[in-house]
């Protein structure tokens, strides 16, 4: 089974929500209905600014373990390397 490593934020200054799922499209989909997360709830997180594919979701998940100790700027990076806008990629997952 295939995962995802994923960033749900708003812009880069404020908070960032760091997840995995195999299954981008529904996770994303409830972080946008408040039921994705405590953390996105509090927060008002609902915008999918980064994205990464693995072919298997136990890299996924050891990378996402990584990625959450990392300092923001590192974090940031990558956003800005893939979304340099920091818009929202939720509506480019289905086309």
């Amino acid at each position: 089974m295939s995962g995802y490593v994923y960033f749900i934020g708003e812009k880069p200054d404020g908070p960032l929500y760091t997840g995995v799922t195999a299954n981008l499209g529904e996770r994303v989909y409830q972080h946008r209905q408040a039921i994705g997360s405590s953390f996105c709830r509090r927060y008002g997180l609902k915008k999918l600014v980064y994205y990464e594919f693995f072919d298997r979701i136990e890299d996924a998940i050891a990378h996402e373990k990584r990625v959450k100790k990392w300092r923001r700027a590192w974090k940031n990076q990558l956003v800005d390397k893939m979304n340099p806008d920091w818009r929202d990629l939720y509506e480019t997952l289905n086309q």
